[in-house]
């Protein structure tokens, strides 16, 4: 989520809109084989050059690849693939395949896509995850021709792609349906049309869109007969309904009207030991961002202190915020990259290596330790800061009061003031580094700790604030250069980067989403992944 884009620029429950598929189709007789889900919002936009999220419409594009259960790489529109010993040049065979149209799906498909999205008139978000492809960063900036790319279609069927740097998770990558193929002859066909409506659009994915017109409250996936795996999808429909509230949902679930609903916290309790309870995790932190770069020389140096980070980060109680959030005791938060995301080679859970003991645990005494070497180094006796929340993100308001409840109980002499805004405020303030400190969120693009690190290094665009930390950035650029063809030391080096973000809390993690639902149980086959494109229908069926 843009490592130049700006997830905070989504609202957690925004994310949501793109994750999570709650609902469902509100009237009509259901047939065999038509799931019922729904939306808390309109999709936003069906290019895939232009999409802020790939939530729902990862399944009615196709990459290279596809993510399987647990996160597994499976075949998509690459029937093979090899790289070049050095891990610079991928070369992929693409397999017989069509879009929605019958149009053959071809190399050339892949790079006009790329192509498209990286043209500064596309103004992509998402420019940032090509970074590693050669020249792309200097196109997306206009500083070199689109044709430069390192893509080229060697023939109809195969494809290489040239790389400046080894990408470990290349596969992985791969998957996103940002890398889908677009097929130049309809983007030309329809013009200023494309994409506006479900009709001006080809898909290569198990399903195809229909009965969208770019602000359909209702719109409907439909199998892909045209898919070159078209035998395993079992559903011949996917009914969407944009709902507002989850009391609604819930309704409509119990009239068998919804087989998916997500429940918020008071459900929960009701409905925890019910066998239709699920939980679905997401690889999405939320944490506080320091703004280092304050204009207010006082709040500066404060901020740029880093017993004062420690301490406000020993002050939380995050299992209280899980409890509350999510009906969840736990307390899965050990530093920025969540549980879940990515495991080692030797299948250790990355969170679990990154932790680092007295960062983020709740501690009251040591929290008041380092508080005092706060004031005394900054020569400061009271505080008064400004949190800025965003007023569409569903937890921010309960968040918010606790932090300010918490922080001034343990921290004698602080005063947070609370400041709520509308989405696009707060990502403006964001943009331009106008807070003192600002509640925010980042989920994963892919299943790799680097879509998390990366975002904290100098100059990217989510750095809003100014985090610069030399070992920080040494650890990764060893992890993206020297070892990026060693997964053990780029492994190693990411930990490294990791750990000494919990050491100086260059930011401050507070918790990861978790969301309940209750599931038809005669749905079967779902797929569900913590990040990228995290829910998939092609071989869910209803039995």
């Amino acid at each position: 989520m843009q490592r130049g884009r700006q997830f905070l620029k989504l609202s957690v429950s925004a994310i949501f809109i793109f994750g999570v598929f709650l609902l469902c189709q509100v009237s009509g007789v259901q047939a065999k084989q038509v799931l019922q889900l729904g939306a808390q919002a309109p999709l936003d936009t069906i290019d895939i050059s232009t999409s802020t999220g790939y939530g729902q419409t990862g399944n009615i594009y196709e990459s290279l690849f596809r993510l399987g259960e647990n996160g597994k790489i499976e075949p998509g529109l690459a029937k093979s693939s090899s790289v070049s010993a050095d891990g610079k040049t991928w070369t992929f065979k693409l397999r017989d395949a069509k879009f929605s149209n019958g149009d053959p799906i071809r190399a050339q498909d892949f790079v006009y896509s790329w192509q498209r999205t990286l043209k500064p008139e596309t103004k992509s978000p998402y420019t940032n995850l090509f970074s590693n492809i050669q020249n792309a960063t200097a196109i997306a900036k206009g500083e070199m021709a689109p044709d430069q790319l390192g893509i080229r279609a060697v023939d109809e069927h195969t494809l290489e792609v040239t790389l400046s740097t080894p990408v470990a998770y290349m596969k992985t990558l791969m998957a996103y349906p940002l890398f889908a193929p677009q097929d130049q002859k309809v983007v030309e066909k329809y013009g200023k049309k494309y994409a506006t409506n479900a009709k001006y659009m080809v898909y290569s994915g198990p399903f195809k869109l229909v009965n969208w017109n770019g602000t359909s409250e209702k719109w409907q996936f439909v199998k892909n007969n045209q898919y070159w795996d078209r035998k395993k999808v079992k559903l011949d429909q996917v009914n969407y309904t944009v709902l507002e509230n989850t009391s609604t949902a819930l309704y409509l679930y119990q009239e068998k009207k919804l087989d998916l609903t997500q429940l918020d916290n008071q459900q929960i309790d009701n409905y925890r030991d019910d066998k239709a309870f699920h939980r679905y995790p997401y690889a999405l932190t939320n944490y506080i961002k320091y703004n280092f770069k304050s204009v207010d020389e006082q709040k500066k140096a404060l901020l740029n202190n880093q017993d004062f980070r420690l301490a406000i980060s020993l002050a939380i109680n995050r299992k209280t915020l899980n409890n509350r959030l999510f009906g969840s005791k736990k307390n899965d938060i050990t530093g920025f990259v969540p549980v879940g995301l990515a495991d080692s080679p030797k299948k250790v859970d990355f969170a679990k290596s990154q932790a680092v003991p007295d960062t983020v645990d709740y501690n009251q005494k040591l929290a008041l330790k380092h508080w005092h070497e706060a004031l005394k180094s900054t020569g400061q006796k009271k505080v008064a800061l400004t949190l800025t929340l965003n007023s569409d993100d569903a937890n921010a308001s309960y968040v918010g009061q606790y932090l300010k409840g918490q922080l001034e109980k343990v921290l004698p002499g602080f005063k947070l003031t609370l400041k709520t805004v509308p989405s696009q405020v707060s990502a403006s303030r964001d943009k331009k580094g106008d807070y003192d400190l600002l509640l925010a969120g980042w989920g994963a693009d892919f299943k790799d700790p680097i879509s998390f690190l990366e975002i904290m290094l100098p100059g990217a665009a989510s750095n809003t604030g100014g985090f610069d930390n030399p070992e920080y950035k040494a650890a990764l650029d060893r992890a993206m250069n020297a070892d990026a063809n060693d997964p053990d030391k780029r492994w190693a080096d990411l930990v490294t980067a990791a750990q000494v973000m919990n050491k100086v809390q260059g930011i401050t993690p507070l918790y990861q989403n978790d969301t309940a639902y209750l599931k038809n149980p005669k749905v079967k086959g779902v797929v569900h992944n913590t990040a990228g494109a995290q829910w998939s229908y092609k071989t869910a069926y209803i039995k």
